[in-house]
Parts: C-alpha cells; structure tokens; sequence
C-alpha cells in the first residue's frame, strides 16, 4: 500500500506529460462545486503540457439580498490520453450566504486538494466533462469543517473549450 501511495504522490508532481492535447484553448462553462451550491461560470486556460489555471465567479441577486462566490484553481496534469486528462487540483472560493438564523450575510471560504479526470467523447473534442474527489476545507454556517468530497461530472465542471 505505501508503494501505490507513493508512485501516486510522484505521478502527482512530474512535470511531463503524454500528449500536447488543448494547450492555449479556454474552456468556458459551468461549476456547483462550492459547499453553498451556488452555481458559478467557469472558465480553465490549459497553459502549457503539464497545467491549466482556472476560475470561477457566480451571483444570486433578488429583493432579500445579493449574494457571491469567486476562485481561483490550479490544475496539475497527471496523465494525459487523447480523450482523457487526469490531474490534481488546488482551489480556494470565498463566498457570501444568508445565515437564516441571525438574518444577515455572512461572508465564508472553501478549500479544496483534489484529483479529477477530464474526459471528453470522440468527435465531442470541445466539451470536456470533469469528476473530482479529495479533501475540502470550509467555513460555512458558522462552522468549520474538513471533509472528503467526491464531485460527479455536473457539479464538478462541464467546458467548452474555444
């Protein structure tokens, strides 16, 4: 076990990987990773072979009050097959909500280390659907929890890369 944790832990921090891929392509999409389940807008810029930098920004405005969450996300690629990309990723949001007990907007943040595959059909090139699993570290509600987290290919992200 300790030799699969630490050739995973090196594939996770190599510089190369197998295929030029969807360098220098924006992916425009959607994202409901975030602990508030505020959809965001999600945009991912592939930077070179081996990582893409991404963000993500959402609002909820109406009479009861005006609400946002804001990214940013690294992304480091693992391995890389023609329909296929699997990586790490680091990601910090901070958000605002309601907290309906004291009727007030309170401000809270969310941290995530995950891992995540990006896949995308034949012929389909241009929309990549992704899943991510890992660790989440938050502020929400008045509380503080760390908590795995496993994100299915909805509500993790869905690009169309330009």
């Amino acid at each position: 076990m300790k030799k699969i944790i630490l050739i995973g832990l090196c594939l996770a921090f190599t510089n190369e990987s197998f295929a030029a891929g969807q360098i220098g392509r924006l992916g425009v999409g959607m994202s409901d990773h975030l602990i508030t389940d505020m959809k965001t807008l999600s945009l991912k810029l592939r930077r070179n072979r081996s990582s893409a930098l991404g963000g993500n920004f959402g609002i909820d405005s109406s009479s009861e009050g005006s609400f946002y969450a804001l990214g940013i996300k690294y992304y480091k690629l693992i391995y890389e097959e023609p329909q296929l990309n699997f990586y790490s990723t680091f990601a910090g949001n901070i958000f605002t909500y309601e907290n309906e007990e004291e009727d007030s907007t309170e401000q809270g943040y969310q941290v995530d280390g995950m891992f995540g595959t990006e896949f995308s059909f034949q012929g389909l090139d241009s929309i990549g659907f992704s899943f991510e699993f890992g660790v989440s570290f938050y502020d929400y509600n008045d509380e503080t929890h760390i908590t795995t987290n496993g994100n299915n290919m909805i509500r993790s992200a869905v690009h169309f890369y330009l």
